[in-house]
């Protein structure tokens, strides 16, 4: 069964940038914030939820604020996730 909510990433080098990026995404658009992923070597991913033209936003927006404080290593948006997804994130971050 999918997931109706979009789930959009952004992944930066370093922990600023990151949270530069959440600001600007949930500031950007109707979305909400997830969470945080620490990956190691320094890498750092932070999530968002909504509609699919509102995380496309917010990760277009949080993607810019990102790459004016810091490095921007990734952006993806993945429009219907299927509930499996799920699975591999995070408890916390899990929305059914």
């Amino acid at each position: 069964m999918a997931n109706t909510n979009a789930l959009g990433m952004i992944e930066t080098k370093g922990l600023v940038g990151a949270i530069e990026a959440a600001d600007a995404m949930v500031k950007a658009a109707n979305v909400a914030l997830v969470g945080k992923e620490q990956i190691g070597g320094g890498l750092v991913t932070v999530m968002v939820r909504g509609d699919v033209g509102a995380v496309k936003a917010a990760t277009d927006a949080g993607a810019a604020a990102a790459e004016r404080v810091g490095e921007l290593i990734s952006v993806h948006v993945i429009p219907r996730p299927h509930s499996e997804v799920d699975v591999i994130l995070p408890h916390s971050h899990a929305q059914a």
